[in-house]
């Protein structure tokens, strides 16, 4: 490495360029025009030197430096060295962004840098997609004339930033954003994240907890009407003492009921996989289910086809599987008018086992199919009290289809009727040979 020239070299090194020539000077006898001529060569020469700088570090053809003689080879030396480590900087500058901006990539939220007044540094691409922002048309704009919500300017004004904002969106405002803006560097960073599914399970915990209320609270409060009737000295009249025990014995069964499936849900939810390797003869359970939804639908009056492919048998769960087609079957009887037509199919479909109810009664809305499955969510509540559903039945088969690697679809038109199915895996199936002795999955 060079070391710039000292004051003494400089010195020496102009002592021993003028000595000469001010002794050819004084020679001739013109010893100042000898020095002028030296001092105005020197000055030249410097010049030329500085338009040799100039012209490297403004067109800068190459990154090495011309070469340089004398005190220039060190200035040359000096503003290359102080270039390569401006460029070292600049490299790990731009690598530390890099890093940062990947970091900020993966995050799983939006995440924004702001200025002071607001206006937009920079974006990862999650923000592009949840605050409904466009890179690079945006650099630069103000967020709050971009999201016009008045809660979010009003927050984003008032520089209170201790608690996070709750922000619905969307049409239907179905998605819910928590904001929270963090200062730093004289900048700001916000921070979206979508909370719509923890607001969602939030409202189902609040709605289980009220309709397990309701639904326990409703036979109590019969039974303990007819029991401040009665007591050891007054007993009501036998008509009255029957119609009375008939009641309390069907409340009791319906709290029974209830309780009977959240605790069938709840080890549902609570079983291992592992449980469902057991071969389970499906034509034969839905052979029973049919049995008992005949005795069922005696009131009803539907139409009732079975359409069964005797030779498919999965491996799973006996019990849960039954509760899952007897759920779908039931509901179909309950809530389709008298005199309907339901369609059970039990068949492969690509080469998937595959279960399919079709009923053709009222249908169901839209915005009720992806919530039916929630627990106690009911499309008609007055209906299906009437007809003594709990509210648990979708839930039911919904986990239990989750345990089995299937999930259930809806489809279903308002006055059309509905088609609630699911299929199967295909290491599900298992094989029948023509004894019918002998079974081996597929």
């Amino acid at each position: 490495m060079y070391r710039v020239i000292d004051k003494q070299a400089l010195t020496r090194r102009l002592f021993l360029y003028f000595l000469p020539l001010a002794l050819i000077g004084y020679l001739v006898s013109a010893p100042f025009l000898f020095l002028f001529i030296g001092a105005f060569v020197l000055l030249v020469w410097h010049y030329k030197q500085l338009y040799r700088l100039s012209d490297w570090l403004l067109n800068q053809r190459s990154f090495n430096p011309p070469e340089g003689k004398g005190a220039w080879e060190q200035v040359f030396e000096g503003i290359y060295q102080l270039q390569q480590r401006n460029r070292k900087k600049r490299n790990e500058l731009a690598e530390l962004i890099r890093r940062f901006r990947e970091g900020a990539e993966a995050i799983p939220d939006a995440v924004v840098v702001l200025q002071q007044d607001l206006s937009i540094v920079w974006c990862n691409q999650l923000a592009l997609k949840v605050l409904g922002l466009q890179w690079p048309t945006d650099h630069g704009q103000r967020l709050d004339n971009l999201i016009r919500d008045p809660k979010f300017v009003k927050y984003m004004h008032e520089h209170r930033f201790d608690e996070a904002l709750e922000l619905e969106t969307g049409l239907a405002h179905e998605q819910v954003l928590e904001i929270r803006v963090m200062p730093y560097a004289e900048q700001l960073m916000l921070v979206a994240r979508d909370v719509s599914r923890l607001k969602q399970l939030e409202q189902m915990r609040k709605d289980f907890v009220a309709n397990v209320s309701h639904e326990l609270r409703t036979p109590l409060t019969v039974m303990a009407g007819y029991l401040e009737m009665m007591d050891s000295d007054n007993m009501p009249p036998p008509a009255m003492w029957a119609k009375a025990h008939g009641t309390m014995i069907d409340q009791c069964k319906r709290m029974d009921s209830l309780v009977n499936q959240l605790l069938s849900l709840s080890r549902i939810e609570g079983a291992r996989k592992q449980d469902n390797d057991k071969a389970v003869n499906i034509p034969a359970m839905l052979d029973l289910i049919h049995t008992e939804a005949k005795s069922l639908n005696q009131e009803k009056g539907h139409e009732l086809v079975f359409d069964i492919d005797p030779t498919l048998d999965i491996k799973g769960a006996g019990d849960e599987l039954r509760s899952a087609y007897s759920n779908l079957i039931f509901n179909a009887i309950h809530y389709t008018k008298p005199g309907g037509h339901i369609h059970v199919r039990w068949y492969l479909e690509n080469d998937l086992p595959t279960f399919s109810v079709v009923d053709n009664g009222d249908g169901i809305a839209p915005e009720h199919i992806n919530r039916l499955t929630e627990r106690f969510y009911r499309v008609d509540k007055a209906r299906s009290r009437k007809t003594g559903g709990s509210g648990l039945g979708l839930a039911i088969t919904k986990h239990v289809l989750s345990r089995h690697d299937s999930a259930l679809h809806i489809e279903s038109k308002v006055g059309e009727g509905s088609r609630f199915w699911f299929a199967f895996p295909k290491q599900k199936r298992i094989f029948m040979t023509n004894d019918e002795s002998h079974k081996s999955v597929i």
